[in-house]
Order: structure tokens, then C-alpha cells, then sequence
């Protein structure tokens, strides 16, 4: 029995990646029918989508034409091509709030994508389908400029007065995510206490700067050693020879981004080919490699204690909220 058994499991597992290698291989064809090549709208950094090209193509032999703007950017682009009818776009990939958004205004289809299988269910969005990384917000630090010893251990610990005039952080106004952030601090920590963290990180007087990848710059370079900004900036960083590292708050909130196919994509076939080769483990480990946080289960960024770090979901707001927020954080930060 054991034998017959295990030789079941064996046929099975066959015959079931010759059932997706058979998908893949009638989906590759009817792409190849479609003109060869997907088109794809996100805010994945250049780099990343590169090598995800490159892998992409090599193994399809179908074609990638990527365009990157900011999530607004994306949504806006997306959404005005969806309402003429004249999408130029086959896939869209951005985060989970703007996603929702062209959810709703119809410019998605659902597709379950063999791929799936690699996510667990608390990752799958009903309509998005797989939650493919979390962009984690937290706090790095040069270790040139600053010794371990005396590195923040904690978050709230960057408002220590050992740090003022060292710490940057993208600005709390002009940056929708950093409103978007610090109106979710309470699901990570009490809600007194996160309000008491804001206005004890304003008494600090931080270094505003326009948005995250500046904020990373600095640290990067030294000229501000302590910054709130994308963990995964360690090691972008390093790989160009900066010593950073990052504070180890295992909690952390983020965004989610997903990645849909076009109601009206012109190739749905190569979207939906594309779909499945960007949540498959080779796309993911080049994804992770660059320091993304992805979500196929068992693969992790190499950094130290990723695997340790608990992704907490930032609230989702729309315009009307982030006014509201706006204003309070001008009058906490800006007096």
C-alpha cells in the first residue's frame, strides 16, 4: 500500500505540472497570436522590472514593455485610458488602495492565476487576487555615522534628544504615505501612545524632505544618519557600499500591492501569461533579492531577521480623510 500510494502522489504531482506547463504553453501561443508582447503600468522600481523583463522574455520568448509612474500616476493613466475604451495598458501593478479604486471602476478582470497556490490565503484579495509584496515603512540608520551601540532599538526611540538634527523623514504633509503612515501608528501601538510618538517626533525636529527615496538618500550618504523611509533600502544601499541597517520593530505598517489584468486588455493572453510568470518563484526571488518583501510563501529578502518581520496593513483612506489628516499633522509638525 505504501508503495502504491506513493506512486499515486508521484503521477499526480506530474500530471499536474504538465496541466499548468500545458496552460502556460496555450497561453504563451495565443500571446504570440496577440503580436508577442504584454504592456504593463506600475511603480516597481526600474531596476526590479528590468530583470523581471529579462527573465520574463527569455523564458516566454513574448515581449515586456513596462511604463513606471507613481501609484496616483498609474491609477490616473489606467483609468483614463479605460474610460475611452482605448486602453494601451494588458496589466496594472500598484498599491493595494489605488488598485481597490480602478477595482471599482471597472478597469480589472478577475483572473485566478495557476500562481496562486504559492500565496496563502491571508495574502489572496477576493478581487485583486495575490498581495504580491508589502512596502514596509520603518527606521534605518548608517552604521558610519552612527555606532550599534548607540543605534535606535525601537521606533519611538528616534525621538530620543540624542538624535535631534539627525533623523529624516519624508514630509508629513506634502507626502500622502507618510499622512497615509502616521494615521495608522495606533495598529501597531496603543492609540494614546501613538499620539504622544507624533508629537514627541515633531518636538525632534526631523529633516523634511519630498518623498521616501530622498529620505533614503541621505542615510545612504551618511549626511543624515537615522532616516524613516523603505526598509528595503538596507540593501539597495549596500549593494552600492553604504553600511546601513535597520531598526528591528518586528511589527511594521505598509501597503500592499497587487497586480490585475485590464477588463479591456488589448493582449489578455500575454497579460495573463505575464500574470502568472511575475507570481511564480523565479519572478519572486528577483523580487525579493532586491530587497522586496514578497509574499509567495518561503521566500524572503536577504536581510538580517526579514523572516521575523509582521506586516500590518495601513488604513485605507480616501480623499476626505487625508485632508482631515493633513491639517491636524500642519498644526502638530508645522507650528
Amino acid at each position: 500500500m505504501p508503495k502504491i500510494l506513493a506512486l499515486l502522489v508521484g503521477l499526480l504531482v506530474i500530471f499536474s505540472g504538465q496541466s499548468v506547463f500545458a496552460q502556460n504553453a496555450k497561453l504563451i501561443e495565443a500571446a504570440k497570436k496577440e503580436g508577442g508582447k504584454v504592456v504593463v503600468y506600475g511603480s516597481m522600481e526600474t531596476f526590479t522590472a528590468d530583470a523581471i523583463k529579462a527573465a520574463f522574455e527569455k523564458k516566454t520568448g513574448l515581449q515586456m514593455e513596462y511604463w513606471r509612474g507613481s501609484s496616483t500616476e498609474v491609477m490616473d493613466r489606467a483609468l483614463s485610458e479605460h474610460r475611452v475604451g482605448k486602453p494601451i495598458f494588458d496589466v496594472v501593478a500598484t498599491t493595494g488602495d489605488h488598485m481597490h479604486l480602478m477595482f471599482k471602476a471597472g478597469a480589472f478582470a478577475k483572473y485566478d492565476s495557476p500562481s496562486l497556490k504559492g500565496f496563502s490565503k491571508d495574502a489572496i484579495d477576493p478581487s485583486l487576487g495575490a498581495r504580491y509584496r508589502n512596502v514596509l515603512y520603518g527606521v534605518i540608520y548608517n552604521k558610519a555615522g552612527i555606532k550599534a551601540s548607540e543605534a535606535p532599538k525601537t521606533l519611538e526611540d528616534v525621538t530620543k534628544p540624542e538624535y535631534r538634527g539627525k533623523l529624516v523623514m519624508p514630509h508629513p504633509v506634502n507626502h500622502t504615505l507618510t499622512t497615509q503612515w502616521l494615521a495608522s501608528l495606533d495598529k501597531i501601538m496603543p492609540k494614546p501612545r501613538a499620539e504622544k510618538f507624533i508629537r514627541d517626533l515633531a518636538a525632534a525636529k526631523p529633516i523634511f524632505v519630498e518623498s521616501i527615496v530622498p529620505a533614503a538618500d541621505r542615510v545612504g550618504t551618511g549626511e543624515t544618519p537615522v532616516g524613516i523611509t523603505f526598509v528595503r533600502f538596507v540593501l539597495t544601499y549596500n549593494k552600492q557600499g553604504a553600511n546601513l541597517d535597520y531598526v528591528r520593530d518586528y511589527r511594521m505598517l505598509g501597503d500592499g500591492q497587487y497586480i490585475s489584468l485590464g477588463t479591456k486588455a488589448p493582449r489578455p493572453n500575454a497579460g495573463k501569461a505575464f500574470i502568472d510568470f511575475f507570481l511564480e518563484e523565479e519572478s519572486m526571488k528577483i523580487q525579493a533579492a532586491t530587497g522586496e518583501f514578497v509574499n509567495r510563501k518561503g521566500i524572503h529578502p536577504p536581510l538580517a531577521d526579514a523572516d521575523k518581520i509582521k506586516f500590518v496593513q495601513m488604513y485605507q483612506f480616501g480623499k476626505e480623510d487625508y485632508e482631515v489628516k493633513k491639517k491636524e499633522y500642519q498644526k502638530i509638525f508645522l507650528k
